[in-house]
Parts: structure tokens; C-alpha cells; sequence
């Protein structure tokens, strides 16, 4: 049998504080603190306060990773914004670009912090109430770009900036959409429909590697459905296993094989409920976002995630929330029973 000598070549330490050189499987007694600590692993991903966005808003799309994300429109609970914010990891910062359209609940958001799309979404109570229009981004300005096929709002969406795709959503007249459209950096076109209608659902990953999960399905979005899709640049493929906690409004970030879910509002009200994925299956965290709210911006990678601004329950947030997803290393003090 494998004992701890016969592994690391020696005792287990005997130590005034904590080493700082430390490696995964290493065990040391801490006589300051009279506790035997390992080095481990973590199993299970972690939610931390980040820095508040400029000012409070819901349905704000977001770009970037976590240390380098983008935010952008929304509605602040009285009017519909054009702000354009910066996160560098801390802290947010307000830039002077603005969207050329004040609008929410852009259909679907793709690229970096200064690469980015603004697609689609909602001008409110104001017709039309959704619009095709895209923007584009380039770390400096908003411009326009080439419309997308099928206006509407509340989409998923995936990939770059100039090689993205945008999935579902909501029409106008009152309709859920399964609608799938795939851009190259020139123009929109059509590509294979969703199996499950529906809007205010996740999505991420490339443009022929993308996850569709969860979101409100007809009529109206008033049936929640935890329903999985998986896009492998020519048609969408139900999964046969859904998201545990079905939900509208979700947030989500990473990739098709990798990829986190938080958020949204499920029965009887907003959830801050967070799941990992795999590949294959949805696993419930044990951590979920210290305010549950919907409609949020999300931005970054199952590793290192970010949730941003939402609704909680009826009103606008600012709350930032930084995810560091599982297999992190980790101290632990080893007790017994």
C-alpha cells in the first residue's frame, strides 16, 4: 500500500505557518494553529463579490472574459441606456462610445472586449417593439453593421466577432423563435432551426460549436423548459439530459464542452441557482450567486466567469458577481470524527 513517505520522500512537515511552495497531495501539521492541512483540489465552483456596474440595469449584454468584459444597453428601470462600460477585473469604468440605439435585451452579444457585436433586442413600449439593426465594436466606436434576418430579442448567441451565431429569441407579433442565423463578417444568413422554440434562453460557445440551454418555450415563453442543444455547424441536436432547474432568463459563459449557468427566473420567482456543464450533463453547484436575479450579463469561461447588473426581484441591480469554477487548489484543514 502507497503511504506518504513512500510518495513524497519524507515525513509530514512539522510547521510554525503554512508553506507557500506548496503542491497538490501535500500534507504539513501547522503548530501555530495546532491543525493538520492538506493541498487539494477544489470540487466545486465559488461566487465573489465584484466591483458594482456604473449604474443598476437588466438585460445588458456582455462580451469579454472576466478580467476583460464588456457591457453594454439595457434598461435602467425608467429609460432604456446606450451606456458602454469597461470591467477590468475590479472595477468597472464607463467609456465614451456609445450604442447609435438605445436599446435591451439584444438577441445575442459575440467577441471580446474590444471586438464585439450588439444584435437585435428592444426598444421597449416604443415600435418596433424588436429591431433587426446590428452594431459593432472595435475598442473605440460603435458602427453599423448589416442587419440580421429576423428581428427579435432575447436570443442566444455564440462565436466571434466576425464569425458569429444567434439562436431563438422572441418576435413581434408575440411569438418564440427558433430561428438560427450565422455571420461572417459580411453578412447574415439562415442556418438550421433549434428543435425547441424559445427566448431568454443561454448560449455559448463558437459559431459551429455552440450550446443552447434552457429559456422560456411557446406559448409566449410561459412554458419554462431546461431543454439542451448542441450546434455543430450544420444542425442543432437535442441533448438528451436538460438543465435541472429550468428557467427564463438565464446567463451563461463558456464553451460547448465546458460551460456554466446561472441565474434566471424559474418557479416561483428569480434564482440564483448555478450549473455546470460537461459535455454531456448538467451538474447542480452547491455555490450559488449571493443575489438571485434574471436577466443579467454574463461574460468570461466556466473557470472564470462573470454575472453582471439583473433584475432582483423587480427592480435593476448593479451587483458584479466573479465565478472561479472547480479544480482550483486549495488548503483544507484535515478533521476528524
Amino acid at each position: 500500500m502507497a503511504t506518504y513517505y513512500g510518495i513524497f520522500g519524507q515525513k509530514v512537515q512539522y510547521l510554525a505557518s503554512d508553506p507557500s511552495d506548496v503542491q497538490i497531495g501535500q500534507v504539513w501539521y501547522n503548530s501555530t494553529s495546532a491543525t493538520l492541512k492538506v493541498r487539494a483540489v477544489s470540487t466545486a465552483g465559488t461566487w465573489a463579490s465584484g466591483g458594482n456596474l456604473t449604474s443598476a440595469r437588466w438585460a445588458v449584454a456582455g462580451a469579454g472574459t472576466q478580467t476583460a468584459a464588456l457591457g453594454f444597453g439595457g434598461y435602467n428601470g425608467t429609460a432604456l441606456t446606450n451606456v458602454t462600460q469597461t470591467y477590468n477585473g475590479s472595477s468597472w469604468t464607463n467609456v465614451p462610445a456609445t450604442l447609435g440605439t438605445s436599446r435591451y435585451a439584444m438577441s445575442a452579444t459575440a467577441g471580446s472586449q474590444t471586438a464585439a457585436l450588439a444584435i437585435g433586442g428592444s426598444l421597449g413600449s416604443t415600435p418596433p417593439f424588436v429591431v433587426a439593426s446590428v452594431e459593432s465594436y472595435n475598442g473605440t466606436s460603435w458602427s453599423p453593421s448589416p442587419s440580421i434576418n429576423t428581428a427579435r430579442r432575447s436570443g442566444g448567441g455564440a462565436g466571434t466577432q466576425t464569425a458569429a451565431l444567434i439562436f431563438g429569441g422572441f418576435l413581434f407579433p408575440p411569438n418564440d423563435s427558433s430561428a438560427s442565423e450565422s455571420w461572417n463578417g459580411t453578412s447574415w444568413t439562415n442556418t438550421p432551426s433549434l428543435n425547441t422554440a424559445r427566448h431568454g434562453l443561454g448560449g455559448c460557445g463558437t459559431q459551429t460549436a455552440a450550446l443552447a440551454f434552457s429559456g422560456g418555450a411557446p406559448p409566449n415563453g410561459g412554458t419554462l423548459t431546461g431543454a439542451t442543444e448542441l450546434y455543430n455547424g450544420t444542425s442543432w441536436t437535442s441533448n438528451p439530459t436538460g438543465i435541472n432547474t429550468a428557467r427564463i432568463g438565464i446567463a451563461g459563459c463558456g464553451i460547448q464542452t465546458l460551460a456554466v449557468a446561472f441565474g434566471g427566473t424559474a418557479a416561483p420567482g428569480k434564482v440564483g441557482a448555478t450549473e455546470l456543464w460537461n459535455g454531456s450533463t448538467w451538474t447542480s453547484n452547491p455555490n450559488s450567486l449571493a443575489t438571485a436575479r434574471a436577466i443579467m450579463g454574463g461574460a468570461g469561461t466556466q473557470a472564470a466567469g462573470l454575472g453582471f447588473g439583473g433584475l432582483d426581484p423587480s427592480v435593476a441591480v448593479a451587483n458584479t458577481e466573479e465565478f472561479t469554477g472547480p479544480g482550483v487548489a486549495e488548503t483544507r484543514t484535515v478533521t476528524v470524527s
